[in-house]
Formats: C-alpha cells, sequence, structure tokens
C-alpha cells in the first residue's frame, strides 16, 4: 500500500528555518549534492516517522508537502485524475532518485507522489 514516504518544507531563509527547526526538534541538516539547492532534513534515529527536506519556496507555495511513494508515477497519475484529483506538475526526474509529479486531491490539498528509480534523468 503506498504510503508517505517523504515530507517538504518551503522556506523563505533556509538558514533561519533550520535553526528554527534544529532548536525546536532537534532536526538535522545536510544540503544535497544535487542540481538544487536542497537541504535534507534528519528527524530522528529510531523512532518511528519519517525524514523530509527544505528548499526555497517557489511563488504561491504554501505549507508542507507530503510525498507518497508509488510503484508507478504513470499509473497513480491516471488513478488521481480519474478519481477527480489533479496535476500540478507533471511527471519529471529528480536526477538518480526517481519521477515525481505534484497532486492536488478532490479538496485542493497539494501532494506528490514519487516512483523511486536511481536511473531517472
Amino acid at each position: 500500500m503506498p504510503r508517505i514516504s517523504w515530507f517538504d518544507v518551503p522556506v523563505d531563509n533556509p538558514d533561519r528555518a533550520q535553526k528554527f527547526y534544529g532548536d525546536v526538534f532537534d532536526w538535522k541538516f545536510e544540503k544535497w549534492d544535487g542540481p538544487m539547492d536542497y537541504w535534507m532534513a534528519k528527524t530522528g534515529t529510531e523512532e518511528p516517522g519519517i525524514d523530509g527536506g527544505m528548499s526555497k519556496r517557489m511563488p504561491g507555495q504554501m505549507g508542507m508537502t507530503n510525498t507518497i511513494t508509488v510503484p508507478s508515477v504513470d499509473e497513480y497519475a491516471k488513478k488521481i485524475t480519474e478519481n477527480g484529483g489533479h496535476l500540478l506538475i507533471p511527471k519529471m526526474a529528480i536526477v538518480k532518485v526517481g519521477w515525481f509529479a505534484q497532486c492536488t486531491d478532490t479538496e485542493g490539498n497539494m501532494f506528490g507522489i514519487i516512483e523511486m528509480d536511481e536511473k531517472a534523468e
């Protein structure tokens, strides 16, 4: 069953936000060695939960985005639209990570879906 596997925090000031989440929740951040400014967030070690990341806010982006791991972005994008959801950002590669699409549900809530694939380019 597909489940939430990652979260993204959009921020205006990465240093300020990392300090906030570090001081409040003791999260640790490490700059991602990828094609965009992105910081990986480590939220725990043994406790149940998920890790996530942080990037600069895109215009109009509000709130955290949860990402759900799926076996096929194409298959689930079709299911989403057939059931009243929408694709905001169609399938795109996250280099050496996988295939990603950003969607909304029937209530306008934004979420991502990802198909893990180290060969994505």
